[in-house]
């Protein structure tokens, strides 16, 4: 009977660590990440960088793709959209632009390194789509949504529907495009030239 590699093996009881040891997996995966690109990091890697083993990480995550997220969420949990709604769209548009500036994790070789490899990887892609940019996407429709309810916006504006597109695309791909992260200012500046006239909202 055949055995089940560990990345294909139903998921397993997790064993308990502490957040502090939680948090030197994640800081290791990242570095590894900006050193040497996603297809250069390993479970292997991960674990004699933290002085574990291997059993460890899988017991707690079954696959590279998921160990990676993780590191991800952990890193961008200030960027949290769900709980904005200051009354008004341009309000929660500014709050966006704050919350994605503020956020960690933005550094331009770990942008590269997953842009090219999610495109790559199924698995990866997946995983990054439902745990990360699904989240904002659904947060700022939502926004979106309070806005056209509120009469902020027509309900037959065509940007309504690009809205997400804009504003996650303008964080993504600056650091690719200008080696620069998608600071407030600059995203605060990207609202007011592009969406809000869009949208036909007063900055």
């Amino acid at each position: 009977m055949a055995t089940q590699s560990p990345e294909t093996a139903a998921p397993q009881r997790r064993s308990k660590i502490t957040p502090e040891r939680e948090q030197e997996f994640y800081r290791a995966v990242l570095d590894l990440l900006q050193e040497g690109g996603y297809e250069a990091l390993t479970i292997e890697a991960v674990a004699a960088r933290t002085r574990s083993s291997r059993s460890t990480l899988y017991r707690q995550w079954n696959t590279k793709p998921q160990l990676v997220v993780a590191a991800l969420r952990s890193c961008n949990r200030r960027f949290a959209l769900e709980g904005i709604d200051t009354g008004s769209l341009v309000g929660d548009l500014r709050a966006v632009a704050e919350a994605a500036g503020e956020a960690c994790g933005g550094d331009t070789a770990l942008v590269y390194a997953l842009g090219h490899a999610a495109l790559q990887n199924p698995d990866l892609l997946q995983a990054l789509r439902a745990a990360l940019i699904e989240h904002e996407v659904k947060a700022i429709q939502a926004m979106v949504r309070r806005g056209v309810e509120r009469g902020e916006v027509a309900t037959d504006n065509p940007a309504v529907e690009f809205v997400p597109t804009q504003l996650i695309g303008a964080m993504r791909v600056r650091p690719l495009l200008e080696s620069k992260l998608a600071d407030r200012e600059y995203l605060t500046r990207f609202l007011e030239a592009s969406v809000f006239p869009a949208l036909g909202l007063a900055p």
